[in-house]
């Protein structure tokens, strides 16, 4: 048997997509996970989602829809995370192509439903932003959710909404994203991280991260991205709730919007128009900043000087807890050194991972030396 899983808005999406396969369906059914190639500038510095023009080694699964194995390379300069989690998952990724629209999209998940015959269909998204209007100020990326809802609501097949970790995207106001949530359908628990522990040591996703600790018990409130969005971790956020799809449409107007698109560029416009902006507009613009950003060897005083005076000043904010991506952006390093930083933390405060989170209350304040 075959399960298909839609992760909404690709990258971090997919990896829970991994969690909820191996929780709701065990070993015994395979899943296919449909996704957007679309990991952001620490991955990859082209803005917006990869198509398969932009892949080497792609596999045709139906006449629209290519799978993404071990052996498959972006080309440069673009980056995807899909062939390391082919090589390490043993689920079969599929890339979705948004460039023709949601009528394209359409076309590729029927296929794919055609070809397939699954068992069951989930749409999945980690936070809960799918369920954004389109005015709320804290919304950052609604186009990529907005088509796969738009292109499953179309889709000829029973396809079920399911929202984890709701509230953990920081997009919409907490109280918000629970009001909208129907039926618990699973609470992830430490035992359903295990098939994707070694991915959270590298994957840079801050709501999927978020959503794996909260499994293993972490509570608190993390401070994540560029803006430092504070986000409570609280026991809601391991659930997986039910919401129906067309409860789902009816409330997001972007994707009512873009239903019957023919092109990206066309569900962008309508993007500006009803959110005010395009989440890959913003891409465009913070690339173009960071191709000013030099990169530079890790100093190992500077940077564990500039470490505690955040951490403190985090502490006085409330923040218990925080990702990579935001200690880098908040040491003012590039992408490129997440992972060096990483390297560097561990070897000095090891005490302070709280997988895959940086615990800032772990040790006391001014503990940590260069």
């Amino acid at each position: 048997m075959t399960r298909l899983i839609v992760a909404a808005g690709g990258g971090g999406d997919a990896v829970a997509a991994a969690m909820l396969a191996a929780a709701l369906y065990g070993d015994e059914d395979r899943a296919v996970i449909l996704t957007y190639a679309w990991d952001r500038l620490l991955v990859d510095p082209v803005p917006g989602p990869r198509s398969p023009a932009d892949f080497t080694g792609l596999e045709p699964l139906t006449r629209s829809v290519w799978s993404v194995p071990p052996e498959a390379h972006p080309i440069a300069p673009a980056g995807s995370t899909l062939p390391r989690l082919s090589a390490e998952l043993p689920h079969t990724f599929a890339l979705i192509n948004p460039y023709n629209g949601a009528e394209g999209m359409v076309r590729q998940f029927e296929e794919l439903v055609s070809h397939l015959d699954p068992t069951s269909i989930d749409l999945l998204d980690v936070g809960g932003d799918i369920l954004a209007r389109g005015d709320e100020p804290t919304l950052k990326s609604p186009l990529a959710d907005a088509l796969t809802l738009a292109a499953c609501y179309q889709v000829n097949a029973p396809i079920r909404l399911l929202i984890a970790g709701p509230g953990l995207d920081g997009e919409l106001p907490l109280a918000t994203v629970h009001n909208l949530l129907g039926p618990l359908v699973h609470t992830f628990t430490a035992k359903d991280i295990e098939p994707v522990s070694s991915i959270l040591e590298w994957h840079p996703s801050e709501a999927t991260g978020m959503l794996a600790a909260t499994a293993r018990g972490v509570r608190g409130i993390c401070e994540v991205r560029d803006a430092g969005l504070l986000i409570p971790l609280t026991d809601d956020s391991p659930t997986v709730h039910e919401v129906d799809l067309e409860t789902a449409l009816r409330r997001n107007e972007l994707a009512g919007a873009i239903l019957s698109t023919t092109t990206l560029a066309e569900a962008e416009t309508h993007s500006r128009e009803i959110c005010g902006h395009s989440e890959i507009d913003y891409e465009r613009d913070k690339a173009a900043r960071l191709k000013v950003q030099q990169a530079e060897k890790l100093n190992r005083s500077t940077v564990l000087s500039r470490l505690a005076q955040f951490e403190n000043e985090a502490r006085s904010r409330g923040v218990t807890h925080t990702t990579f991506r935001r200690l880098t952006e908040a040491l003012n390093l590039p992408g490129s050194q997440r992972e060096p930083l990483r390297t560097l933390l561990m070897e000095t405060t090891p005490e302070q991972y709280a997988a895959p989170l940086w615990d800032l209350t772990a040790t006391d304040p001014g503990t940590s030396s260069p």
